[in-house]
């Protein structure tokens, strides 16, 4: 009898083994881990960014994040009936290069309020797009429709995100709820083709008018950009904080 009991004892426990090792979750090798108590927490938490960087860039097919390179805008569509820059315009198929080139300048980390803010730079971001446009720029006025062509250089952003914490399975994951990020571009380069019915010298006129003006141009889409990369940003963390508990990913 005590050799079944035994024998019965030793299967549970063999069962209980497999079923914690099933269970069991992996971090993948690409995640590097920042320990709470590791005194350069902060230039860990950095080079586990850079680290995350090309990843961004090629896209990750197990975490369902495509690749930002080119980051796709399908549409975005403007309506400014005042200001200096009043317009009704559409840009559609919007492409934009070098937006994971980026080097971080500062990070600023609260473990205990579950909040990050990190200064980046980006040397430059090309953006492509098709265009409609019609309205009025510094009073100029302007209209026409196809290609267009931005080139965003010296361009600083500090992302900043918040999160809270939820539990599953008795674990307890961070849940990114807030994520803002906010841009000052050092300089923009602008071409608008097929400006004014395809008229060459109004065309060409307004191009420098809008080349010299970049700010007040560069300031309608910003904000569209602001919120698409923060979107991003927002999704990209969250892939990972849903699938690893805290503890996982910062450890005592």
């Amino acid at each position: 009898m005590m050799k079944v009991l035994k024998k019965i004892f030793l299967g549970i426990i063999l069962i209980k083994i497999v079923l914690c090792q099933s269970a069991t979750i992996k971090l993948p090798t690409f995640l590097k881990i920042c320990a709470k108590s590791d005194p350069n927490i902060k230039q860990c938490l950095i080079d586990s960014v850079e680290s995350l960087r090309p990843l961004m860039a090629e896209g990750i097919p197990e975490f369902g994040i495509p690749s930002c390179e080119p980051l796709i805008i399908p549409e975005v569509i403007i309506d400014q009936g005042h200001g200096p820059v009043a317009v009704k315009s559409t840009y559609r198929e919007i492409q934009v290069f070098g937006p994971t080139n980026f080097n971080i300048k500062n990070m600023k980390i609260d473990l205990d309020k579950d909040r990050v803010k990190i200064k980046i730079y980006i040397p430059e971001l090309k953006v492509n797009t098709n265009y409609t446009m019609t309205g009025q720029i510094l009073m100029m006025p302007i209209r026409g429709s196809g290609q267009s062509f931005g080139n965003y250089t010296d361009v600083e952003a500090t992302v900043t995100m918040k999160a809270n914490r939820v539990e599953k399975d008795d674990e307890v994951y961070y849940n990114v709820q807030e994520c803002k990020i906010d841009f000052n571009i050092g300089h923009a380069k602008l071409r608008f083709d097929n400006l004014f019915n395809g008229n060459v010298e109004l065309g060409e006129t307004m191009n420098l008018f809008l080349n010299d003006n970049w700010k007040a141009v560069a300031n309608e889409i910003r904000p569209v950009l602001e919120d698409r990369l923060a979107e991003i940003f927002k999704k990209f963390a969250n892939k990972i904080f849903h699938k690893y508990p805290i503890r996982m990913l910062f450890p005592e």
